[in-house]
């Protein structure tokens, strides 16, 4: 698989403060990558200058082929990198089929009926929405909030789904749900680049695992690897100088 998506030294940070110090990453067309590291090692910093939400400072950012870097966020979003935000970022006081509604508008290229379509589809997806279409999306449950959001992201079509943080705050009955729809995603070879804290879930579900310390990524490899103790004791734990891996 050729890389959709590729960080080349990638500098960036807030105001004066350097955050990544040069990031070296490839997300391959049609897997599913996640970013794991400690508190504070740029693993939302990364996403957002992805998605033109920071400026990059240095080095480049290539998006099939096309430098991605120095355009806004609207722009990268109609490339069809889309970013789901930690915190779900959805309408609260908009009911879930007006959030619906909204989102499946993103795809220009779509007529009324395929819009309907799509809303389907994700409805489909998340049956629980279903069942709340008339709720206003403030009062849903966090889970059915990422759900939420979750369904905007797709209702744009995206080439790259950007998720940071999915299972934050979330029981473990919902975190194991919304994993199994990213396998579902993986299954239909939807490229995902994935922040997640539960390391065990999305070692299930990962074609490609980073490790994000300090600014750098410190291990790429398999989950087979950094299912090892070792490497999750040395690496994610901060236990040991990063190394970089295959």
């Amino acid at each position: 698989m050729g890389a959709l998506l590729q960080l080349e030294g990638v500098v960036s940070g807030y105001g004066t403060v350097r955050v990544l110090d040069g990031v070296d990453l490839a997300v391959p067309e049609g897997a599913v990558v996640v970013l794991l590291g400690p508190n504070g090692a740029g693993k939302t910093t990364t996403l957002r200058v992805i998605a033109g939400l920071l400026p990059t400072w240095r080095g480049r950012i290539m998006f099939d082929g096309a430098r991605l870097d120095g355009c806004r966020p609207y722009d990268v979003s109609r490339r069809g990198v889309i970013l789901v935000p930690e915190g779900r970022g959805v309408f609260p006081a908009l009911t879930v089929r007006e959030n619906l509604q909204v989102a499946s508008r993103a795809d220009v290229t779509a007529g009324p009926s395929q819009r309907r379509g799509a809303v389907d589809d994700v409805l489909d997806t998340f049956p629980r929405l279903r069942e709340r279409l008339s709720q206003a999306a403030g009062t849903l449950s966090g889970g059915e909030q990422q759900m939420l959001a979750l369904g905007r992201g797709l209702l744009a079509r995206p080439r790259l789904l950007v998720i940071d943080e999915l299972s934050l705050g979330l029981a473990p009955q919902v975190v194991e749900q919304l994993f199994a729809t990213v396998a579902e995603l993986k299954a239909r070879h939807q490229t995902v680049l994935l922040v997640e804290q539960y390391v065990t879930h999305a070692l299930h579900v990962a074609d490609l695992c980073c490790i994000l310390d300090k600014g750098r990524v410190a291990f790429v490899g398999d989950g087979g690897e950094l299912r090892s103790a070792d490497v999750l004791t040395e690496l994610y734990m901060g236990q040991r100088s990063p190394r970089s891996g295959t």
